[in-house]
């Protein structure tokens, strides 16, 4: 998922945006905390950390840009916050988009590959006549770590 400044200028520049400092240090956050499904706010103090003029409304209003854009993508895990990452555009091109499992002891959230929905959606348009354009998998249970855990 590790697109340089180079990727995101060139990304931003074919979505017919300019290219801004703010922009690309949204993207930049986002891309160097892949696995950590940040809030606005999480993404404003490290973005803060090497551009500190920066307001919380600038990145804000970047972020919303790039949700329109389908740049990111916007998430919420169950946890009362609304949680950002980078959209489908910067995965595998032989994944349809990657899901997440949500350990329910300690909150504990990792992403993981595949399209295991793929066959069912297909049969689901075809009886249905619906037209599937995305999906999100939640998946709840233990991790590794709290499973341990209670077996110690």
């Amino acid at each position: 998922m590790g697109l340089n400044r180079e990727g995101f200028e060139r990304l931003l520049r074919e979505k017919g945006l300019k290219v801004t400092a703010q922009r690309t240090a949204v993207l930049s956050a986002l891309s160097r905390e892949a696995d950590s499904h940040l809030t606005a706010e999480e993404i404003y103090e490290l973005v803060k950390v090497k551009s500190p003029e920066i307001g919380l409304a600038t990145v804000y209003r970047t972020i919303q840009l790039l949700l329109e854009l389908k740049i990111i993508d916007r998430i919420y895990l169950d946890d009362g916050y609304v949680r950002y990452e980078l959209g489908h555009v910067y995965e595998d091109e032989d994944s349809h988009h990657h899901h997440h499992l949500i350990c329910v002891k300690c909150g504990r959230v990792m992403s993981f590959q595949g399209d295991l929905l793929e066959e069912f959606e297909k049969r689901m348009e075809e009886k249905t006549g619906f037209q599937i354009q995305d999906h999100d998998v939640k998946l709840y249970g233990y991790c590794t770590d709290c499973l341990q855990k209670e077996n110690v």
